[in-house]
């Protein structure tokens, strides 16, 4: 649990993981490579439209598309 509390932290405060402008393929594999490399496992991570926001059990760690689409951050 520390470890994705740290993640989120560091991710909520890096600039590049709130990029509205980026592709969301993108900014999603930036975010993975993070992760992968503070050692967190066992997560994953969906797009999904802003406006119809499916990822309501989860924690936003990005934005993309214009600020369309977010990032949406699931622990199994």
């Amino acid at each position: 649990m520390k470890k994705f509390i740290l993640a989120v932290g560091l991710l909520s405060l890096a600039g590049g993981a709130f990029a509205a402008g980026k592709p969301c393929d993108e900014l999603e594999k930036e975010i993975k490579d993070k992760l992968e490399a503070k050692g967190v496992h066992g997560y994953a991570l969906q797009i999904v439209d802003k406006a119809g926001d499916t990822g309501a059990n989860g924690k936003t760690v990005g934005t993309c598309e214009g600020g369309t689409k977010l990032i949406v951050y699931k622990r199994h």
